[in-house]
């Protein structure tokens, strides 16, 4: 005997296949404080059922899978300075931004305190001191939006840039650099950012003339893909709940980069000597199969 099955029930039934939520994933874009906060999720997450699945990914690659539907979250939405990248996706609705989970982030060029003070303020500042810079800017990653828009800089010669060139790195290799000028007491300029320990381990300042791109404080987004909160509304409890503090990214930052900490290590450790967090994080949020989550998470970190 065939059975016939309506419309709205096949409908029903691909839903509750594609809406299967037991597995998440993240871009993990490389950089420390997304590491750091893409770390506490994947914590938080594991102890109640969910197996997590973290890749590492470029800005633009990253948004180009959350809009394709390969990666679930993003927790490193730092705005303004993604907007130009981000805004297609978001107006066409095939990424979706959920919540600001960070405020009072600067991200910009910067520069040691000691250049600040012979008159490197401000990026129309920056082509007075080619010599003293070797026409050199460091940057981070290839692909990343704000290389981008200096390499732009350069290429149209605004400022007097024409000659210089941006050096695309890692954040550790810029750090790096930066730290070898910084011991000898020569002038460098680079791009620089809050949350980050170098904010303590440096002495720098932070130039303006990049407010057309870069803005000024600014705040981190986390973003998922279309339909993601919807279909799981479980995680999307969690991701509306993840609020994080300049300081405590930067404290669980400067045990992985300087103290050279593994990031779950670091994380766990933060963690644990502030339980407290745990209860507002988890606030209305169960375990894969409706338990205790903050039980269940608790006891994953031995308290």
């Amino acid at each position: 005997m065939k059975i016939a099955l309506s419309s709205s029930v096949i409908a029903l039934c691909a839903t509750a296949a594609f809406a299967d939520c037991s597995e998440v994933s993240f871009s993990d874009v490389g950089w420390t404080d997304i590491t750091t906060t893409t770390t506490i999720a994947k914590q938080l997450l594991e102890p109640l059922g969910y197996d997590v699945n973290v890749s590492v990914l470029s800005v633009p690659v990253t948004f180009a899978s959350l809009s394709g539907g390969d990666t679930d979250i993003f927790l490193g939405n730092w705005m303004p300075a993604q907007s130009g990248a981000v805004t297609p996706y978001l107006e066409d609705g095939s990424i979706e931004s959920v919540h600001e989970n960070l405020q009072g982030t600067v991200y910009t060029l910067a520069v040691p305190a000691y250049t600040y003070e012979k008159g490197l303020k401000d990026f129309a500042d920056i082509a007075k001191f080619a010599d003293a810079l070797d026409e050199t800017i460091y940057g981070i990653e290839p692909g990343n939006e704000g290389n981008d828009y200096l390499i732009g800089l350069t290429e149209a010669n605004t400022h007097g840039l024409g000659e210089f060139k941006v050096k695309e790195s890692s954040e550790q290799g810029m750090l790096s650099q930066v730290r070898r000028a910084y011991d000898k007491n020569e002038d460098v300029v680079f791009l620089g950012w809050a949350p980050h320990p170098m904010n303590v381990e440096f002495d720098l300042k932070y130039l303006t003339g990049g407010e057309e791109f870069f803005g000024g404080v600014g705040v981190v987004n986390t973003l998922t893909r279309k339909g993601f909160v919807e279909d799981c509304p479980n995680v999307g409890k969690l991701l509306d709940n993840l609020d994080f503090t300049v300081g405590m990214e930067s404290e669980i930052m400067g045990a992985i980069l300087t103290d050279g900490e593994d990031a779950d290590d670091a994380v766990k450790a933060y963690v644990t000597a502030h339980p407290d967090l745990l209860a507002g994080w988890l606030e209305g949020v169960t375990t894969l199969d409706g338990g205790e989550a903050l039980a269940a998470v608790k006891a994953s970190y031995g308290l």
